[in-house]
């Protein structure tokens, strides 16, 4: 067994011996720290044997009274040296970055990112669209029960959340109309507000909203989980097309169903706000629905009905495009799940807008 390490010092040198080893140093380090005197030189040609921490103790102690090492044979001296090699002083780097850096970082990172999911998004509209071209030309590859079971899905699973919805909204139109009108004299004019605003702008807006919340996050997630389960590749394995076979069913019935859905919505708005006026203004349903009919033009219905297929095809798109994009990873789902949601209701906003200046610009006003 080998011995404790040990030193000795005389005229200037230290002497070491036994084992530097970590089990063997014992005290050997507090005891060198101890030491006084000038020391020139280090010996280690008694030791048995050295690993890296004896090496990084002696080489500590030589630098700290600049003294010469020897005596280490050719193993112990490269060993030696490695250590020395190492032992360089950590600098410490001012890595923190200025506020208006990090900013400006941050935006462009998220100009990009956005440029490339509408980059995307584009692409898989057109990958949707010649799916659509090709059905046209095959019929058979329609799946028309596939499209029928997306109805349940899109339209008659969300009546009644977009009719309760639609009628609150109603309700709160007229309610907050009259309290302003009344102002003025002219509460008369509520229906006005009413049947204008809901057929043409809050009743298309919100029930896409509701669509894109509801459907366009449960494509994402449908997709997506196919997706991870490896489900899409085996489809495109046994020469089925994922578009063909779930993108455009979905993307079908969000359009056809979404003008329905819209007309709904904004007939339960109506009523909502014709109970109103007849609880609080004293409009009976009769007058009501005769004062619609002379204020409110036949272009504010062609609006709406205009605008919910777009909608429809914009709230699917991004909720199937967020599903096909999710990767081998969970977490994934609901990250894409979420940017569905998130996508759907910004672009339908987006596009209301457009809709109305295009829609004022051609006289429907």
């Amino acid at each position: 067994m080998s011995a404790t390490a040990d030193f000795e010092q005389e005229q200037g040198t230290v002497r070491f011996t036994g084992d530097l080893s970590l089990a063997r140093l014992g005290r050997l380090p507090e005891r060198l720290d101890g030491v006084t005197g000038s020391v020139s030189r280090v010996d280690l040609s008694a030791i048995d044997r050295i690993d890296t921490v004896g090496a990084w103790i002696v080489h500590r102690f030589a630098a700290r009274h600049d003294a010469q090492v020897d005596g280490l044979n050719d193993d112990s001296r490269r060993l030696f040296e490695q250590v020395v090699n190492a032992d360089e002083p950590v600098v410490s780097r001012d890595t923190s970055v200025p506020s208006y850096q990090r900013v400006l970082g941050e935006v462009g990172d998220a100009v990009v990112a956005t440029g490339r999911t509408l980059l995307g998004l584009l692409g898989f509209l057109g990958s949707t669209t010649l799916a659509f071209l090709h059905v046209i030309r095959h019929p058979r590859r329609f799946r028309f029960n596939a499209v029928v079971h997306e109805f349940e899905t899109v339209g008659v699973s969300a009546l009644a959340i977009v009719g309760l919805m639609s009628f609150l909204i109603g309700i709160v139109i007229a309610q907050q109309g009259a309290v302003q009108l009344r102002q003025f004299g002219a509460e008369v004019f509520t229906i006005n507000l009413v049947g204008r605003l809901t057929l043409r702008e809050l009743g298309v807006l919100m029930t896409a909203i509701m669509v894109a919340g509801r459907s366009g996050s449960a494509f994402a997630a449908q997709l997506g989980t196919m997706k991870l389960t490896e489900e899409i590749d085996a489809m495109r394995t046994i020469g089925v097309s994922p578009m063909e076979a779930l993108v455009l069913p979905r993307t079908l019935a969000a359009v056809i169903l979404m003008p329905l859905l819209g007309f709904y919505s904004s007939l339960i708005a109506m009523i909502g706000g014709c109970l109103l006026a007849w609880a609080s203004l004293g409009i009976p349903p009769v007058t009501f629905i005769a004062r619609i009919r002379e204020v409110v033009p036949i272009t504010d219905l062609y609006v709406g009905l205009i605008k919910a297929p777009v909608f429809g095809a914009i709230i699917a798109i991004a909720g199937c495009f967020q599903g096909m994009s999710v990767e081998a990873d969970a977490e994934q789902v609901g990250l894409r799940t979420t940017a569905a949601v998130v996508q759907g209701i910004f672009l339908v906003i987006v596009l209301d807008a457009f809709f109305a200046v295009f829609f004022t610009w051609i006289g429907w006003d």
